[in-house]
């Protein structure tokens, strides 16, 4: 017990002794004694945390204020065009920053997806580092994203043309093609109908050919226009047949095409809804059969698909054949592993030393793990046997 208590005392912190050479601020009650000054950094430490706190509430508390504001605007034109227009708590949050809308229940559009991912304002620090990243990497651009993602029923989708075409904001083409696995099919040219602030990815001159001339119903507005009329907001414009991220083998067989559209937050949702609007119309025109491209240009189209699903499954299946060659690696260690544990001690060791090196120290490990569980049973069969 003594030296139980030794031990302890060696280990324990000195005694706090209070110093009598203190002129500050002091309170005393009894044998209490209580002066601020020397919790200075405790003091400091709280203060920031609660400071932190506060930040991240009310960063909180302004992320869930735009998603409101937003969702009130945005909801007219929802219960306008969809049966469905959201589910039965309105905005869905996904976090303190992330917020989504499903709407589903009209003609030629499966559902369409609102996802508005805004800035981590409940987490100063992490709000500060982005911020701090782009003053270092030009091209990262932290911002309120508002991405509506159409996905065309499969009916419809069988009457669109296979293509990939997009208009994108000029500062977004540098991180575009690393973020989605589609766009890398295209080549960027530039337009005179868009300004200088946006260019034209597209497979094929064709297609953007086709899809320049269109003129939409109820509207008689070129598709041009009313793109650019979303401007400055507008980030990206899409139509495609490919997923944004680089299909398995399995996936290939379920694509669908989709519209999608991407922007800053705007602060007047107001400006951003003829592009909306026009996007509804676009795809019913899409779903009609009216848009065609040359017959040249869709075998063209149907050639790159083709070729890019024989590469994923060439690799898809190289992957399997290299799994398989491991699978029958790891079989004929394991057996080597239970023949030679089958022998006497003796009979291992002359079996191991011709053995590579690598595999010799690992068959030496096992072996001497095997006589030190042999030597612990044997060892307890004694004790055993002596009580």
């Amino acid at each position: 017990m003594a030296s139980v208590l030794n031990t302890l005392a060696s280990v324990a912190p000195p005694p706090f002794v209070l110093s009598d050479q203190y002129d500050g601020l002091e309170y005393k009650w009894k044998f209490f004694v209580f002066r601020p000054a020397l919790l200075y950094l405790q003091a400091c430490l709280l203060l920031a945390l609660a400071i932190y706190v506060a930040l991240a509430l009310y960063g909180r508390a302004v992320n869930e204020r735009k998603a409101a504001a937003f969702y009130a605007a945005i909801n007219p034109l929802l219960i306008q065009q969809f049966s469905q227009p959201t589910s039965s708590s309105g905005v869905i949050s996904d976090g303190p920053s992330d917020f989504f809308v499903f709407s589903t229940g009209r003609r030629v559009i499966a559902s369409l997806h609102t996802i508005l991912t805004l800035l981590p304002r409940q987490d100063p620090l992490q709000l500060i580092w982005q911020y701090a990243w782009s003053a270092y990497d030009l091209r990262y651009e932290p911002y309120d994203a508002l991405t509506f993602d159409f996905t065309i029923d499969t009916d419809a989708a069988a009457v669109i043309p296979d293509c990939i075409w997009a208009v994108v904001r000029k500062s977004e083409l540098t991180s575009i093609r690393n973020s989605r696995w589609d766009l890398t099919f295209t080549r960027t040219t530039d337009h005179p109908s868009l300004g200088s602030t946006l260019s034209v990815l597209s497979e094929f001159a064709d297609v953007t050919d086709v899809f320049f001339k269109l003129v939409l119903p109820h509207t008689s507005t070129s598709l041009p226009a009313v793109i650019t009329s979303a401007l400055p907001y507008l980030r990206v414009f899409s139509i495609t047949d490919q997923p944004q991220e680089r299909p398995s083998v399995s996936a290939l067989a379920t694509k669908s095409k989709r519209v999608i559209l991407t922007f800053d937050l705007p602060k007047d949702v107001d400006s951003i809804l003829p592009l909306l609007e026009g996007t509804f119309t676009l795809v019913d025109v899409l779903a009609s059969g009216k848009v065609a491209l040359r017959p040249v240009t869709r075998a063209k189209i149907k050639k790159v698909r083709e070729d890019v699903e024989k590469v994923i499954k060439e690799e898809a299946a190289k992957e399997k054949r290299e799994e398989a060659d491991e699978d029958k690696r790891n079989a004929r260690r394991k057996a080597e592993e239970e023949r030679i544990a089958k022998l006497s001690a003796s009979e291992q060791k002359k079996v191991i030393s011709p053995l590579p090196l690598i595999f010799r120290a690992f068959m030496s490990a096992q072996l001497l793990e095997r006589e030190h569980k042999r030597a612990i049973k044997k060892s307890q069969g004694k004790l055993v046997r002596k009580a």
